[in-house]
């Protein structure tokens, strides 16, 4: 697919999208280029620390179900 038919069909699409989702969008946008001067890296042990407490809270049965998120993903 050409960047310009890419573009095409974005520019198609983000209109669907409201506000909030738009604004996801560009953060992620700015994510994949590293534009965001504000956003800083953390370390890998931090990133470890993070990933053993998402961990401890899954066992003691802390999350959302891939169900649960789509009924909330379709209210927005």
């Amino acid at each position: 697919m050409t960047t310009a038919a890419i573009k095409k069909q974005f520019d198609g699409y983000l209109p669907l999208l409201s506000a909030k989702q738009q604004a996801l969008l560009l953060e992620m946008a700015k994510n994949l280029l590293n534009i965001d001067k504000e956003t800083k890296r953390i370390s890998k042990k931090q990133y470890n620390k993070e990933i053993n407490e998402a961990v401890a809270r899954i066992e003691k049965g802390k999350f959302v179900t891939h169900q649960d998120a789509l009924k909330e993903l379709a209210k927005w």
